[in-house]
């Protein structure tokens, strides 16, 4: 691999953790908020949810930024981001006036998928502990 990719592979996992970061920070300060937004759509456990989207939306990013445990953080936000995409963006139940936002927050979600299943088959490039310690999760 050329620096570059390990140069872009570095700037991928930065910009994909500033997306979940914040929204887990958010989420840690309105813990209620988001279990009644949980209990609200009718979901099981909404409290055991909301601490388990928090501590997705943390501690994956920073093993993002960190480059480690590469497949394991990949699925983790897949699977977080699935969820999130088909409870809270489910644009064709939705009233009209909502439909065209959150259509297209839907399909960026499917391409922040995308972008999780590149980094599952990539890996964190060189510029990472990951690489730094020699193996891959």
């Amino acid at each position: 691999m050329h620096l570059l990719d390990d140069v872009a592979l570095l700037f991928g996992r930065l910009f994909m953790a500033a997306l979940f970061l914040p929204s887990g920070i958010q989420k840690a300060t309105n813990i209620s908020g988001i279990t009644g937004m949980l209990a609200s759509k009718g979901l099981p456990y909404p409290s055991t949810l909301a601490i388990l989207a928090v501590i997705v939306e943390i501690a994956a990013p920073v093993a993002l930024i960190l480059g480690i445990a590469s497949r394991l953080t990949a699925i983790l936000l897949i699977g977080f981001t699935v969820v999130a995409t088909l409870t809270a963006h489910a644009y064709w139940q939705m009233p009209e006036a909502a439909q065209a936002a959150q259509q297209i927050q839907f399909f960026k979600n499917l391409a922040v998928i995308g972008g999780l299943l590149f980094y599952f088959a990539s890996g964190p490039g060189a510029i990472s502990l990951e690489r730094q310690v020699g193996h891959r999760s």
